[in-house]
């Protein structure tokens, strides 16, 4: 009988528990404009109720350095982590021997006002990454997570954290973040793929908020003092190296600041950002035995891995083609003449064509070359059959799928897709192409959008940089485009190739990269192989009532058999981001 009053008395405190944090709840955040008053009380009475019912309640140890920060800067950063809906924290403040005397003032202020606060005042500069480690120490928490002296994190941050914690045990957490100006208005967000290892590695995309297990931090030895300007970038590239539990957050939880005094504005110091993040990237192939350089693609922190070719490989190049003979002539001679590596054989593969011009074609460029055969298929046109029969009879280890309107750009086209191609957790590399008039055509594909598939970037000019200069990085993608795709012989034929029952015409290369990508290997997209695409030149657009009927059904079977990945999202998007154009526009609801 006690147990059950004990249990019913435990029921009611939960009860009247909840009532006052909801009631706490509504009157903090009723002047937020961004909800309504019941969705005010569903979502900050919800977060309340979930904090409360949470299994794991770990301590979240934030990492602050600071020095000679604006007093108001650092008391709005202060703040934010005071109002955090979930309570159990502890701020961990090393000054790295600030001057302004109003540091010392504030800090000391807030120390004696919660004792979650712990200061540590250094008596000489030791520089960003020494003050780090030194916050470190006081750090008893099983989760650390760092902040900067003038950003503020979003109310529910260290909730959604702890959310995470409880729902996947991660190692490692990052969520989305946005920049805002000195009087905290908002001036763009950025919206982040969820683990992308390759883009990492081409810029430190992840930077906040940033979470992960005390234990891990351990095992790299902190933070590194010769990292300086990078070191963030320093230590998330060593710690992924120990786990592979990483989880994003599809969230904006963190706010970074734009003044004249932070990184992100100040010149001087955004060089010793970049310069450190070379010396970084650096050490971190050297760490991984990637042989390679590391280049600077510009001044703003974003860089390429150049990897060096293991071997010389075979590479079989397949062209697809139906007459067209001066697509042909310029697609195959682009090739022979701009292509610096030499180790390769092309196989044109006519399919119904009749044209006197066209034979005349095949039978000069044969002459020309001796690496350029032809063969005929005359079948009934079926995209995915041609090319199947086409690998089946390549000599080379890698092969190259070509549309026969592509015209390649830049001479070294062919080692930018093998360099990654040679590593074995990748399954297709795929290439930038541009329309004629020099805007993107492909730049990786995004499933989902249009309900299926889309080009990311399509009809950018050529010259920008995209969202977050992501047309300008190496990057994990989920799809590829078979107009210029390159791909391991033995996991074409591991994956059996394309689909040539399904998808006669459209989505081949889309399902094919799915399905690499379901057996665990990586697909990549290069911006530094270029080249033209004539799109549709040599086949017309689904123009025809017969054509949308026979389109509309590959699309029904695409969404049926991908449709975990369409539910889901793009793992390389972000579900924030529209689904209905190409651009990487914020979804509006």
């Amino acid at each position: 009988m006690t147990k059950n009053i004990n249990y019913k008395s435990y029921i009611v405190k939960k009860i009247i528990d909840v009532v006052y944090l909801l009631r706490k709840g509504i009157q903090t955040y009723k002047n937020d404009g961004c909800l309504s008053f019941w969705a005010k009380i569903k979502y900050y009475g919800g977060i309340k109720f979930n904090i409360l019912m949470f299994q794991k309640k770990p301590t979240i140890s934030i990492i602050m350095p600071v020095y000679n920060i604006g007093e108001i800067w650092l008391e709005r950063a202060i703040i934010s982590i005071i109002n955090q809906f979930y309570k159990k924290w502890e701020l961990c403040i090393v000054d790295d021997a600030s001057t302004e005397k109003h540091v010392h003032k504030l800090l000391n202020r807030y120390l004696k006002e919660d004792n979650r606060i712990k200061v540590k005042y250094l008596p000489h500069n030791t520089g960003i990454a020494n003050a780090s480690n030194d916050a470190f120490q006081m750090a008893t928490g099983e989760y650390l997570t760092l902040m900067d002296h003038d950003d503020m994190l979003t109310n529910d941050a260290l909730f959604e954290i702890v959310k995470a914690i409880n729902k996947n045990d991660p190692d490692i957490i990052y969520s989305d973040e946005d920049l805002i100006d000195k009087d905290d208005r908002h001036i763009i967000s950025h919206f982040k793929p969820h683990f992308s290892p390759d883009l990492l590695l081409s810029h430190n995309y992840i930077t906040h908020l940033l979470a992960f297990k005390k234990s891990l931090f351990l095992q790299v030895n902190g933070f590194s003092s010769d990292c300086n300007g990078a070191q963030d970038y320093d230590l998330i590239l060593k710690l992924i190296e120990k786990t592979d539990k990483i989880y994003h957050i599809p969230k904006i939880l963190y706010h970074w600041r734009k003044i004249e005094t932070a990184v992100s504005e100040n010149p001087d110091s955004k060089m010793i950002a970049v310069n450190a993040g070379l010396e970084v990237l650096r050490k971190t192939i050297k760490r991984r035995n990637i042989q390679g350089s590391v280049e600077k693609i510009n001044s703003l922190g974003f860089y390429r891995i150049k990897r060096a070719l293991s071997q010389y490989p075979l590479v079989s190049i397949v062209i697809p083609f139906k007459d067209k003979a001066d697509l042909l002539r310029k697609c195959i001679q682009s090739i022979v003449s701009k292509s610096v590596y030499q180790n390769y054989e092309i196989i044109g593969l006519s399919n119904n064509s009749i044209e006197n011009d066209t034979f005349q074609a095949m039978d000069e460029l044969q002459k020309t070359d001796s690496r350029i055969r032809f063969i005929e298929y005359n079948t009934e046109f079926n995209y995915p059959k041609i090319n199947n029969y086409a690998v089946s009879n390549a000599h080379g280890e890698h092969i190259v799928l070509m549309n026969n309107d592509i015209e390649i750009i830049n001479q070294d086209w062919i080692e930018a897709l093998l360099e990654h191609s040679q590593r074995n957790e990748v399954g297709a590399v795929g290439a930038k192409l541009y329309y004629p008039n020099d805007t993107v055509q492909h730049a990786g594909i995004i499933v989902g959008i249009g309900g299926f598939a889309g080009h990311s970037h399509k009809y950018e000019q050529r010259q920008k940089s995209g969202y977050f200069y992501r047309l300008k990085c190496i990057q994990n993608i989920s799809a590829v485009t078979g107009a210029l795709m390159m791909v391991k012989k033995r996991l074409f034929e591991e994956v059996e190739g394309f689909d040539e029952e399904y998808f006669k015409v459209a989505l081949n290369d889309v399902d094919f990269s799915l399905k690499l990508r379901k057996k665990g290997y990586l697909n990549i997209f290069t911006p530094f192989c270029e080249a033209y695409h004539y799109e549709s030149a040599s086949r017309g657009y689904e123009d025809t009532p017969e054509k949308e009927s026979r389109f509309n059904i590959e699309i029904k079977y695409f969404q049926k058999k991908w449709n975990e990945i369409l539910k889901k999202g793009d793992p390389y998007y972000n579900i924030n981001l529209t689904l209905e154009r190409e651009d990487f526009s914020v979804k509006v609801d």
